[in-house]
């Protein structure tokens, strides 16, 4: 999988943070790379700037939570480039909240996200790739997913259950050429705490991860194109990657 050049990588949540950090990855190697968020304007911008780059970029604006958009993401791939390649489900929100505080609906937005989102972005690439009998699904977990902090019994619920979902997936597709990975970074330097609207977690926030040198996009993206990148017989199934002074 070394050379990129004509394959093709489905990227959601494209529009900012991991997501825009690692097309920018893969279309600096080559790959076609269709940018799917719910911003349009955002992907517009991300398209335009990367418009240098070797590999070709196509925009397609999805909600993720909504499963008729992620069919149409996919087929619309399929239609403009043939395949598919590399599916990384990325899109994700954070909104951490005190459960005595009852901020209901940013927990069923979290499922919706965090967890509808992969599977519907499973469900949708699956049978392409098991008829073509190639093709990587990976998805962006968290440290979250492998320990659960303060404020953070829903968002890291979801994540234990990317998780799950993408270790269930593996062991199903056993045997196959479709290999499977999830993504699990520690603190980075994104935009996902500013869905948080919790007063209490944004003030022990600013105590916690002020003692963190958060990582970069753009360090997530290199590990997401270290595991897309090995040998065909290879399955990366797991990577987790934080900040060396994050216990």
């Amino acid at each position: 999988m070394g050379d990129w050049n004509g394959k093709t990588v489905i990227i959601t949540g494209a529009s900012s943070g991991i997501g825009e950090a690692t097309a920018a990855k893969f279309a600096g190697e080559g790959a076609n790379v269709v940018l799917a968020a719910r911003r349009e304007d955002r992907l517009n911008e991300l398209k335009d700037r990367l418009g240098s780059q070797p590999g070709e970029l196509a925009i397609k604006t999805t909600d993720v939570t909504i499963q008729q958009d992620v069919e149409d993401l996919v087929q619309f791939t399929i239609d403009t480039y043939g395949q598919v390649d590399l599916l990384l489900n990325n899109a994700g929100i954070m909104p951490l909240s005190f459960m005595k505080n009852k901020h209901v609906d940013e927990w069923e937005k979290m499922v919706d996200v965090n967890i509808k989102g992969v599977l519907f972005g499973v469900g949708a690439v699956l049978p392409h790739m098991l008829e073509r009998n190639t093709g990587h699904i990976m998805t962006t977990s968290s440290i979250a997913g492998h320990e659960v902090m303060q404020s953070g019994a829903v968002y890291c619920g979801t994540k234990f259950a990317a998780r799950v979902i993408m270790e269930g997936l593996g062991k199903e597709i056993a045997g196959s050429n479709i290999r499977t990975t999830t993504i699990s970074p520690g603190v980075v330097d994104t935009e996902l705490t500013e869905t948080i609207t919790d007063e209490d977690v944004l003030e022990m926030l600013k105590k916690r991860f002020g003692q963190f040198a958060a990582l970069q996009s753009e360090d997530i993206a290199e590990a997401i194109y270290y595991a897309a990148n090995q040998p065909l017989n290879v399955d990366v199934n797991e990577v987790i990657v934080r900040p060396n002074n994050q216990g």
